[in-house]
């Protein structure tokens, strides 16, 4: 947790002012008894009333300062609360931005989610609480005691015996909850993840009745984070009452002790009062305190772990000597993408799941990749744009090693199109230029005509400005599909990857879509689908089968070579000539 506080930088000047004008507030509150027990021990005792107005004005004074110094004390600590958060908040936002797909993977967006939600207005509350009052509590505490013993040294010890019970219970309390509190958020995380999986497939639940087993699933995790919270709640809420029944105590001793000291003239009745107040500003900011001690056990939970987010070191990154992805650079005759014995392990896994992959793709080509359900075809793809890293062998792109290159530069020359169609809220326009911000309207319906996505821009009487709901929810499968596609063509990108993503289109669509690609002008296509008859015109075809290449040729050649591929063919329903011809 400590190490979140180089975020703090800019703010510590306001981060220092908060307690201080706390401390200005506590000091006028600890001046408040000594004024009523002289307007006890000599207004009212002497029957001066001119002595009591006097002194209850003085009261109103030091009250109205106490208020302002509060209200500016509440307003630096909200100040530095929100901005410190902010801050941490797009830190991790960024940091999670350099994730590779490993690490995603790996940690789980549902844990992501809470910590950039959940935990993150955990550690601004505690973050608040603490300047105002982690140092005003204490101070009170002490400055309460000091002053006790500016009335009578003998009663004070009564002070000096409860602050260090107090202490002993507060912080073995505190102790035992900060290790429970992580608990609960963690269990909160599975929580997240059961919700977020109903809410994504409830028409798969619906569709295979599978309602009363997610219910039966999500009520144990609830149920387990409710145990969680009964059980870290109850040991927390052990402060409140242990705290009244000490204070409570010394107040019934000093009570005792005082009127034993009043009878004999030793102490008199303002002093007493006196002395009654501090015990009870004592007992005020203890409750303070422990529920102080609540949120900040919670604070420091959420803040550890978003800080073992920022720990987690990104696999892929840009090395230090990185050279800009130049795809001119490739010489006439050699290939543009060149795998050699490639492997892939996903972390974790039993097995690799690319197994000794060796192929090229020159410039210019129409490459097509089949094969069946965790064949590792989208495997194959991301290693382009170094989504994940190889595990074995060498993967040469543009005539170097794809780790060589600047991971920007690397990304804006191969784009990619994932199976899942995805585009952001707002307009047409916006996540058009998602693919090139300084595109013109111009190449933006380019684009469209492009995807066969132009038609159905021009019917919405917005046109490009047409919004865009969160997800794309406004428009069919296709329609995302096509616009997505259109989104990879507004980019000058040299390298074109569609991850099945014609999946959703009709027949006649996809091939005027084919025919797009195949027109498509200076640029290196490789089109991953399903459906063999998707992939009839590619100049070569790759099929795989268990991560390993089973098959590199055009279509004709495929059926005579590749039992896997005429296997795919006939269950896709494509019947072809010896030429080669689709039927």
């Amino acid at each position: 947790m400590r190490k979140l506080l180089r975020y703090m930088d800019g703010y510590r000047l306001r981060a220092v002012a908060a307690p201080l004008f706390k401390l200005f507030e506590a000091i006028m509150e600890l001046l408040v008894p000594l004024i009523v027990a002289s307007i006890i021990d000599i207004g009212i005792a002497g029957g001066d009333r001119g002595y009591i107005v006097r002194r209850v004005l003085l009261m109103v004074l030091f009250g109205v300062a106490g208020l302002a110094f509060a209200v500016t004390a509440q307003y630096f600590s909200a100040k530095v609360a929100v901005g410190y958060t902010g801050r941490v908040r797009r830190a991790l936002f960024e940091h999670l931005g350099k994730l590779s797909y490993t690490e995603i993977d790996t940690i789980g967006t549902d844990t992501l989610i809470t910590r950039l939600t959940g935990d993150m207005n955990q550690i601004q509350s505690g973050v608040n609480l603490t300047l105002r009052l982690l140092l005003r509590s204490p101070f009170i505490v002490v400055g309460a005691t000091i002053m006790a013993f500016t009335v009578d040294p003998k009663a004070a010890l009564v002070f000096v015996g409860l602050i260090p019970v107090l202490a002993i219970v507060i912080f073995a309390i505190m102790l035992v909850s900060i290790p429970l509190y992580k608990r609960v958020q963690e269990r909160l995380d599975r929580v997240v993840s059961a919700l977020r999986r109903n809410l994504a497939g409830v028409r798969v639940l619906r569709a295979f009745n599978k309602e009363a087993d997610e219910r039966k699933d999500f009520a144990e995790r609830t149920d387990a984070l409710e145990h969680g919270q009964r059980t870290v709640g109850a040991i927390s809420s052990l402060l409140n009452p242990l705290t009244y029944c000490l204070v409570n105590i010394a107040i019934l001793v000093l009570v005792y002790t005082g009127a034993l000291r009043v009878e004999a003239g030793i102490l008199t009745q303002g002093a007493v009062i006196a002395l009654y107040n501090y015990m009870s500003q004592i007992l005020v900011e203890l409750v303070k305190l422990a529920n102080l001690i609540i949120n900040v056990t919670r604070a420091i939970a959420c803040g550890n772990r978003v800080q073992s987010v920022f720990e987690i070191t990104p696999s892929v990154v840009s090395p230090e000597d990185a050279i800009p992805a130049d795809p001119d650079a490739v010489k006439d005759g050699e290939p543009l993408i060149s795998f050699r014995d490639v492997s892939l392990c996903y972390r974790g896994a039993a097995s690799d799941m690319l197994q000794n992959i060796t192929l090229d793709i020159f410039p210019g080509e129409y490459v097509g990749v089949i094969g069946g359900t965790g064949s590792g075809k989208t495997s194959l793809v991301q290693l382009l744009p170094r989504f994940y890293d190889i595990t074995g062998g060498s993967l040469t792109v543009f005539g170097h090693e794809v780790g060589r290159y600047d991971l920007d530069s690397l990304r804006r020359a191969i784009r990619i199109v994932p199976q899942k169609a995805v585009l952001f809220s707002g307009t047409v326009r916006s996540n058009l230029l998602w693919g090139n911000p300084d595109a013109t309207d111009d190449q933006l319906w380019r684009a469209l005509e492009l995807a066969c996505a132009a038609d159905f821009i021009r019917a919405l009487p917005e046109g490009l400005d047409a919004p865009v709901s969160k997800g794309g929810s406004n428009f069919s499968g296709g329609q995302r599909q096509r616009l997505t596609i259109a989104r990879a063509f507004v980019s000058d990108a040299r390298v074109l990857i569609l991850d099945d993503s014609g999946s959703a289109l009709d027949y006649a669509t996809e091939q005027k879509l084919r025919q797009a690609l195949r027109a498509a002008e200076g640029k290196t296509i490789i089109y991953v689908s399903q459906r063999a008859g998707a992939l009839t015109s590619c100049d070569r075809i790759l099929v795989l089968e268990d991560g390993e290449l089973v098959g590199n040729g055009t279509h004709t050649e495929l059926l005579d070579t590749c039992p896997v591929y005429r296997e795919i063919a006939e269950a896709s329903g494509v019947a072809v000539s010896k030429e080669g011809g689709a039927r």
